[in-house]
């Protein structure tokens, strides 16, 4: 179960980190301001669907990190995807300059996660 005065202490953790006001947080998330003042307070806990949000919208917040203080915040690259492999499905390393010389390709997608893939 989560203790809502630890969650309390993560979310404004997270509002800190990216310099975003009560506010301006709950405008981004698409909440009213009155529900990020209710979890903040304790008053409320927050539903699942408030988590979405808020795990949809700033993708550096990691899941098991907000609901329970384990994990890592801001998410590192390393947390975020253990997937490497040595060259990807749909891009072809033969169409990309190799005079360029490149290391590795990482692709990010709109949820958070990412793949690499390594030039070897």
């Amino acid at each position: 179960m989560i203790n809502s005065q630890e969650f309390a202490t993560r979310l404004q953790e997270v509002i800190d980190f990216h310099g975003e006001s009560a506010s301006s947080f709950a405008e981004k998330i698409g909440v009213q301001r009155s529900s990020i003042s209710h979890i903040l307070s304790g008053r409320n806990k927050p539903s699942l669907d408030f988590v979405m949000k808020v795990l949809k919208h700033f993708p550096s917040v990691e899941l098991y990190w907000l609901l329970n203080g384990k994990g890592t915040f801001p998410k590192s690259i390393e947390n975020t995807s253990k997937e490497i492999t040595k060259s990807p499905k749909s891009i072809s390393m033969d169409k990309i300059n190799h005079d360029s010389n490149i290391e590795r390709i990482i692709i990010f997608y709109k949820d958070g996660s990412f793949k690499s893939y390594k030039n070897e």
